[in-house]
C-alpha cells in the first residue's frame, strides 16, 4: 500500500469502517428497503406464442431497451442522460437497457452507466468506436459509498476521457471488458469513499490504474502502463505492466500468464450486417486478444440467433434451441416455468443489458448438456420465491466428457437470491462438465433489499464444482448460509476469489457445521488430492450476532498436491471473528480493527 495517497486504506481509517451495512449506517442511508421500485419478480404478459424465427441481420428487432447510437445520432448526450436518470438509483428496479455505438467517433460524451446498463461498442476491435469523453460510474446516489455500485458493465470501446482520467468505481457485476482507455482509470467514488469490486478483462489503460479505496480486484489477460495501490487484494493473470508479486505487503499476487482464457462473445457489425463474435480460445494468455489487430475467433451472423424479448417463455426458447439457433436475449425479465435447456455443442446464449431469468414454481432456470463448447454470457438469474434445487446447471449429474480443447465458457452470469424480492434456492450454480471456464460471476445471496433473512432467503451454497479440472478467473460468491463454494472435482484452479460469509446468521449455534464452528468459504472436498488458488480472501460481518467465531475461511484437505497462494481473512470492524485462515493455518483476527490476517502458501 502506498502510505501517502488519501484514501481510507490505513488501519486507523479501516477499524471504523465495516463494509456495505455499517457504512450505510454511517452516513445515515439505509441499507435495505430503501429503493420503491417494483420488484423483478412481477411477471409480465407473455408474448404470443409462435413458431421462433431466426433475427434478420441487416435490421433486427431489438427492443425498446436497446439503443443504437451512430456518430450522426442528433440527441445522444440527452438520451444518455435520460436513461441514467431512470437507473442511477435503481437497484431492485426491473429496468434493463443495452447503449449500443456503432463504429466511429464520439465527441464531448459522458455517459454515467446506473444500474441494469451496458454500454458497448459495435467494433471489431474497441479502437473502431471511440469517445472523446468519459464513461462514468460515480456513487452519488448513494452518499459517495460505492459498496453497492452492482450490475453494469462497459465494452468494446475506446475512450480519451476529458481530463485524462476515467472514473468506474463500482463493485460486484460490473466487468470492464475489452476497453481502451486512452489515460487513466480511477476505480474509487469521487472524494475516495469505499468501492468493492471488481473486474478487469482484455483491456489496455495507456495510463496508470488508480484503485485508491477499492478493498480487492481482479484484472486478467490485459495492459496497464502503472498501478498506484492496493488495500487488501490485488489480482492479476495475463497482466502486462502488473505490479510484482509481493503478496502481503503490498498485497499483489502475479500471475505471469492465464492458463487459459476464451473472451465473452459479443456483438458488432460487420457492414451492415449485425454478427457475434466467439473469441478463440488461448492458452497461457497474456496481454489482450485484440492489441495485434483482427482478433482471433470466428463470426456468426445474427440470423443464426433467435432474437428474445421480454415476455417469450421458456417453451419459445427451447423450441428455438431445438431449431438450432442461439439466443440473444434483449434487455428484460424472462419468467420460466421450465428450465432453458442448451443441448447443441457451441450453442451461445448471450444476453444484453443483463436480461433476467426468473424460475417460477422452483424450476432450475438454465442447464446445458455435457457437450463442447457452450458459451453462456452476459445473464443474471434471479430465485423465485418458491425454492429450486439449482438455478443454473452447467452439464448434467455425473458428467465426465473431457472438453479441454472447447469448454464450456461461462462468463458474466450472475445469480441473486432475494434483494429484488422474495427468493431461495438450496444451491445456485453447479458445475459438472469437466474443463469449464468460469469467468467472472458474483453468486450472490442478498444480504438487503426486499425478501432478506437468515431463512427468507435461505440458499445454503453458493457455488458447487463438481467436475474435474474446472479453472474459475474471477469468483466472487457472497453470503450463503453454509458453503460459498463447495470444490469436489479434481484439478481445480481459482485465480481471485472474494467472498463475505452471511452478515445476518442469529447465533453460533445457528452456523455450528458438526464440530466445526462455521461452513468455510472455500470448501475443497477431503477427497480430493489436487487443488490450486491464488489470491483469495474472505471476509465476516456477523452484525445481527458479532460475538460469532468463524473456524476458518478456508477449508482443506492437507496433501501436497492441493496449494493456495495469498489467502487472507478480515473481522469487518470487529464483528466476529476469524479463528484461522485455512484449517488451522493463519493468525486469527484480532479484535475491532479491520486488518487482514494472512497465509502467503498452504501447506
Amino acid at each position: 500500500m502506498t502510505s501517502n495517497l488519501p484514501q481510507p486504506g490505513t488501519s486507523t481509517e479501516r477499524s471504523a469502517v465495516s463494509r456495505r451495512a455499517a457504512l450505510a449506517a454511517a452516513l445515515a442511508v439505509p441499507a435495505a428497503g430503501m429503493l420503491a421500485a417494483s420488484p423483478a419478480t412481477a411477471a409480465p404478459a407473455a408474448r404470443p406464442q409462435s413458431r421462433p424465427r431466426p433475427a434478420n441481420a441487416l435490421a433486427p428487432d431489438l427492443g425498446p431497451n436497446v439503443i443504437v447510437f451512430d456518430p450522426s445520432t442528433p440527441g445522444i448526450q440527452a438520451k444518455l442522460d435520460e436513461v441514467f436518470k431512470r437507473q442511477e438509483s435503481a437497484q431492485f428496479g426491473t429496468g434493463r437497457y443495452a447503449l449500443l455505438f456503432k463504429p466511429g467517433t464520439y465527441n464531448g460524451l459522458n455517459a454515467q452507466i446506473g444500474f441494469y446498463t451496458s454500454i458497448m461498442g459495435l467494433g471489431l476491435t474497441p479502437d473502431a468506436t471511440h469517445i472523446n469523453g468519459d464513461v462514468t460510474v460515480d456513487a452519488g446516489w448513494f452518499n459517495g459509498n460505492a459498496t453497492q455500485n452492482f450490475w453494469r458493465s462497459a465494452e468494446n470501446l475506446s475512450l480519451s476521457p476529458v481530463n485524462g482520467t476515467n472514473r468506474w468505481a463500482v463493485s460486484q457485476a460490473a466487468p470492464f471488458r475489452r476497453m481502451h482507455v486512452r489515460g487513466n482509470l480511477n476505480l474509487a467514488p469521487n472524494g475516495y469513499g469505499w468501492a468493492s469490486g471488481g473486474y478487469i478483462a482484455d483491456s489496455r489503460v495507456d495510463g496508470t490504474v488508480q484503485p485508491y479505496s477499492q478493498q480487492q480486484w481482479y484484472t486478467r489477460d490485459s495492459y496497464v502502463g502503472g498501478w498506484l495501490n492496493a488495500v487488501w487484494n490485488m489480482v492479476y493473470s495475463g497482466v502486462e505492466g502488473a505490479p510484482g508479486n509481493t503478496f502481503p505487503d503490498p498485497p499483489y499476487t502475479t500471475l505471469d500468464t492465464t492458463p487459459y482464457s476464451r473472451e465473452k462473445p459479443f456483438l458488432y457489425l460487420d457492414g451492415a450486417e449485425y454478427k457475434v463474435f466467439l473469441p478463440a480460445l488461448r492458452t497461457n494468455a497474456r496481454g489482450t486478444s485484440w492489441g495485434g489487430g483482427t482478433p482471433q475467433g470466428q463470426s456468426l451472423s445474427l440470423s443464426a440467433f433467435y432474437v428474445a424479448k421480454q415476455g417469450d417463455s421458456a417453451a419459445t426458447l427451447n423450441a428455438a434451441l431445438d431449431r438450432g439457433l442461439h439466443l440473444l436475449l434483449t434487455p428484460g425479465i424472462y419468467h420460466l416455468d421450465r428450465a432453458i435447456e442448451v443441448k447443441r455443442a457451441n450453442t451461445v446464449v448471450l444476453g444484453l443489458g443483463y436480461a433476467t431469468l426468473v424460475p417460477d414454481g422452483g424450476v432450475t432456470a438454465l442447464k446445458t448438456a455435457d457437450v463442447d463448447g457452450i458459451r453462456l454470457a452476459g445473464l443474471l438469474v434471479d430465485a423465485g420465491p418458491q425454492n429450486s434445487a439449482t438455478l443454473v446447471e452447467v452439464g448434467p449429474s455425473g458428467a465426465n466428457t473431457a472438453h479441454s480443447g472447447n469448454p464450456v465458457t461461462v462468463q458474466d452470469v450472475f445469480v441473486r437470491i432475494g434483494g429484488a424480492g422474495a427468493g431461495k434456492a438450496t444451491t445456485s450454480m453447479v458445475v459438472n462438465s469437466r474443463h469449464t471456464l468460469v469467468d467472472h460471476t458474483w453468486v450472490w445471496r442478498a444480504d438487503h433489499g426486499e425478501g432478506v433473512g437468515w431463512e427468507t432467503n435461505r440458499a445454503d451454497y453458493g457455488v458447487v464444482v463438481n467436475g474435474a479440472d474446472v479453472l474459475a478467473t474471477g469468483l466472487f460468491v457472497e453470503h450463503f448460509n453454509k458453503y460459498d463454494v463447495q470444490w469436489n472435482g479434481e484439478r481445480g484452479r481459482t485465480i481471485f476469489f472474494q467472498n463475505e460469509k452471511a452478515y445476518d446468521a442469529p447465533s453460533q449455534a445457528a452456523i455450528q457445521n458438526g464440530s466445526i464452528r462455521g461452513y468455510a468459504a472455500y470448501k475443497v472436498a477431503d477427497s480430493v488430492n489436487t487443488h490450486e488458488g491464488w489470491g483469495l480472501g474472505s471476509y465476516c460481518y456477523y452484525n445481527v450476532a458479532p460475538s460469532i467465531v468463524q473456524e476458518h475461511g478456508f477449508a482443506a484437505p492437507n496433501k501436497a498436491g492441493v496449494k493456495f497462494h495469498h489467502l487472507l481473512v478480515v473481522s469487518l470492524g470487529g464483528q466476529g471473528q476469524y479463528a484461522h485462515v485455512i484449517n488451522s493455518t493463519g493468525s486469527p483476527t484480532s479484535g475491532t480493527s479491520t486488518v487482514p490476517s494472512t497465509v502467503v502458501s498452504f501447506p
